[in-house]
């Protein structure tokens, strides 16, 4: 069955998970853009900035569901049912 998959192609959940990736990211530097005024002692950023923090619990959640999508792919794979 390896033989037959290309090294190149794209497996069922992969674009979940990397736009999750994404958006975890960006989560991950609103948090540190947020913070950092906070330990710096200067104004904090207003409160929407907070809520951009966010994203990172987001962009884990969409990768989560791209790796049940693959999941599940694998085992409909591995029945024989493509």
């Amino acid at each position: 069955m390896r033989d037959k998959t290309q090294p190149n192609s794209a497996a069922a959940g992969d674009r979940l998970i990397r736009a999750g990736a994404i958006v975890f990211f960006v989560g991950a530097l609103a948090t540190l853009v947020t913070v950092a005024p906070l330990l710096l002692d200067t104004t904090p950023f207003p409160t929407y900035m907070f809520g951009l923090s966010m994203l990172m619990g987001v962009g884990f959640l969409i990768a989560g569901a791209g790796v049940f999508q693959s999941i599940a792919s694998g085992r409909r794979q591995a029945r024989g049912g493509l």
